[in-house]
């Protein structure tokens, strides 16, 4: 099985290790993530004015391929899957932004929002299946106590997203159950970490980072995972009082499946 794979910006530059462990557990798991050819930046940020269209269109072009290619859309980063699900939300319910944002590409045919997107995480739920996942597992993370983080991106606008429950997801504690571990369950595993005003409030970012990573300890939590680029770095600088490891989700899960070892000779 393949899918068009939208790698996004960091995953290409600061995190080619988290791309590199997604590819890998995605071979061992029986399908492939085939890149996207000439990708753009999806901007990082969904646009809110209506009127926007310029900082739609690399999402466009990203789902138009995937369409083109008869393919479900993957992404790794819940930055990039939340701009570019809202943007084929718009191409298949917004008239205007569906027409002005045709006309510009000048597709040979129209977009329409017919490309499915999914997180790697609902390929693992909905495609392979955690029972599978479960079967494949040679280094099962046995005694770990894991707290996910969802964080805002991943959950937001629910009905648009439709990722999980915005208010109790378990998609991230089923994954930590399937590599072996046990997840752990705190208040704060669905609120910002402050990324967006991580360069602007410094400290006020680093303080609600310091508040996700906190509750998760206090309830029991040796580690976090996140399936966010930015939540990661964040929540890495915070100014917790207890200091857990953060890890990307696609690291632990190389792991559980022996290819963590087989990535790292050949970075």
């Amino acid at each position: 099985m393949k899918y068009s794979y939208y790698p996004g910006c960091t995953l290409k530059n600061k995190a080619k290790d988290l791309d590199a462990y997604a590819r890998a557990s995605a071979t061992a798991l029986g399908f492939e993530l085939e890149e996207i050819e000439n990708w753009q930046c999806c901007g990082g940020v969904y646009p809110l004015g209506s009127d926007e269209i310029a900082t739609k269109l690399s999402s466009v072009r990203a789902l138009n391929d995937a369409k083109e290619k008869g393919q479900d859309l993957v992404t790794l980063c819940s930055a990039c899957h939340h701009v570019i699900k809202r943007v084929n939300d718009d191409m298949a319910h917004v008239e205007d932004i569906q027409t002005r944002a045709n006309n510009y590409l000048k597709l040979e045919e129209a977009y329409k929002g017919e490309t499915k997107v999914l997180h790697f995480l609902e390929v693992l739920r909905d495609r392979v299946g955690f029972d599978k996942l479960r079967e494949k597992v040679v280094n099962p993370l046995t005694g770990k106590k894991i707290g996910a983080y969802y964080g805002c991106l991943l959950l937001r606008p629910g009905k648009i997203m439709a990722f999980d429950d915005p208010e109790n997801p378990q998609i991230m504690e089923e994954f930590i159950r399937a590599l072996g571990a046990e997840p752990v369950v705190y208040p704060y595993r669905n609120e910002c970490c402050g990324g967006y005003i991580s360069l602007k409030e410094k400290e006020m970012a680093k303080s609600m980072a310091g508040k996700v990573m906190d509750s998760a300890a206090s309830f029991g939590a040796d580690l976090l995972i996140t399936a966010c680029p930015l939540c990661l770095y964040n929540i890495n600088k915070s100014d917790a009082d207890v200091k857990l490891p953060v890890h990307y989700f696609t690291e632990l899960l190389a792991e559980a499946l022996g290819v963590k070892e087989e990535v790292s000779l050949n970075d």
